[in-house]
């Protein structure tokens, strides 16, 4: 089963509800369990997290969803600042990525980007959770809340980051991800990041909702579940100073 085709790629917006997160992961495990392959019904998802340092809840948190989601668990966190090596992604079926400040997750992947594309791009799932799948994308959204110093959204959502700050990413989706859509109001990011030429295209993602992608799909025919809507914001091309176009998706 193995190198056949990419790996799928979800990414799941967010959210707290145990219930609504276990139903986003039960899918992301089955396909790691097809990536296993007969001889592991009970898929290893190997979960990376990082933590703030007074953290002492996330652990055990997704450990527990991905648990009742079906999975086989080994959890690897690291506190702000550190960075994972190639061990946080030995012997996965699947690749889970938490939640948490965005641009700390984004550089702990320094030395192992290429490696988890590598993984992916040959037949291992992936699910990014919140920062996770914002990081996801080639062309990443990692926070900001404001754009040539004008407010775009709630301070709160900027990830303590003022400006609007568009990073490579690990490359797993073509189209930039932000999340919390809905929750956190961050839809206006995006369009402002592409009104201004920062990206060509994102999807902004509700929590408790997941949009399954495979690499080589057309992105607007990617399965989107839960219990939220995704917003697809592309540039049109025109003249005019806005250029954008804005499509609200529901499962």
């Amino acid at each position: 089963m193995r190198g056949d085709q990419p790996g799928f790629v979800h990414l799941v917006g967010g959210g707290r509800g145990e219930a609504a997160v276990v139903d986003l992961l039960t899918r992301f495990v089955a396909d790691a369990a097809i990536r296993g392959g007969a001889a592991t019904p009970t898929p290893r998802i190997q979960a990376l997290l990082v933590l703030e340092e007074d953290d002492d809840e996330s652990v055990a948190r997704f450990h527990r969803a991905l648990t009742l989601a079906g999975a086989n668990v080994s959890v690897c966190a690291i506190v702000e600042g550190e960075v994972f090596d190639a061990a946080a992604v030995d012997g996965a079926d699947g690749i889970f990525v938490g939640g948490g400040l965005t641009p700390a997750y984004h550089s702990a992947f320094v030395e192992i980007a290429a490696l988890v594309r590598e993984l992916v791009a040959t037949g291992t799932p992936y699910l990014g959770f919140s920062a996770g799948a914002a990081i996801a994308a080639t062309r990443a959204v990692i926070g900001g809340h404001m754009l040539h110093g004008i407010a775009i959204c709630d301070e709160d959502a900027g990830e303590e980051l003022d400006e609007i700050t568009v990073v490579e990413g690990l490359g797993l989706v073509p189209f930039s991800v932000d999340v919390h859509a809905a929750q956190w109001g961050t839809v206006p990011r995006l369009i402002a990041a592409a009104s201004a030429g920062l990206i060509e295209a994102g999807i902004a993602i509700d929590e408790h909702t997941s949009l399954r992608y495979r690499s080589g799909e057309d992105a607007a025919r990617a399965t989107l579940a839960g219990h939220g809507a995704a917003w697809h914001v592309t540039r049109s091309g025109g003249d005019t100073p806005h250029p954008v176009i804005v499509h609200r998706r529901t499962g």
